[in-house]
């Protein structure tokens, strides 16, 4: 009973030092990766994956549903960019542009299926006796361009047309900036999200396993 206990507290404890870093992220510049475009691109999706790595998927959704939370609340009451805060909340609103239900969804949804995709993935590469390298560092880059694909994706079929007009250009051109966006942003944070998910995810939770035993 007691190691019982024991264990539930580590595991909460490990949360909670994950959970710090995704706020780290979230709320601060640290957070933040210079890219081209009008959506920012953020280290947001690395907590998430390796708490998915390190700790299974039920905690990686978890961790997702609170990345959706700390981007909601950023782009309602300090977005990075105001012309397309309305994309990712309901708050804001431009011109004929407004936030609606579909806002909440593109802001939490894709972060939120993060974490079941990298731990999916995963324990995937590992039934098929995939190399670790590329079996981590895949599920890593898979779980990052779930949330890029996804949230590019929702602004393109519920708001492309409002989303054009702010940036100052026509719909029929949107798909073409969205494939930019992808190179730009996604692609970087996917990388990132394959080398944290070996890197630091791998060792992390062979240690885990260890105290675990």
């Amino acid at each position: 009973m007691r190691a019982s206990i024991g264990k539930k507290t580590l595991r909460l404890a490990q949360f909670a030092l994950l959970l710090a870093m995704e706020a780290i992220v979230c709320f601060t510049p640290l957070g933040s990766l210079p890219a081209v475009g009008p959506v920012v691109a953020t280290l947001g999706m690395l907590p998430v994956i390796l708490t998915a790595v390190v700790m299974g998927t039920g905690a990686g959704t978890a961790m997702g549903a609170f990345a959706g939370l700390f981007s909601f609340l950023v782009w309602t009451f300090s977005p990075p960019n105001p012309l397309v805060a309305f994309v990712f909340t309901p708050v804001y609103s431009l011109g004929a542009s407004k936030g609606n239900f579909w806002s909440i969804v593109i802001c939490f949804l894709p972060r939120i299926l993060v974490g079941p995709v990298t731990g999916f993935c995963l324990r995937l590469f590992t039934r098929l006796n995939w190399k670790k390298p590329v079996a981590y560092g895949l599920s890593g880059v898979l779980g990052s361009l779930t949330n890029t694909v996804l949230v590019l994706g929702g602004i393109y079929l519920f708001f492309g047309s409002g989303y054009a007009a702010v940036l100052g250009q026509k719909m029929d051109v949107l798909p073409a900036l969205i494939g930019f966006l992808v190179l730009t942003n996604g692609i970087p944070e996917a990388l990132l999200g394959g080398v944290a998910a070996y890197g630091v995810g791998y060792p992390l939770r062979r240690h885990v396993a260890h105290n675990f035993e």
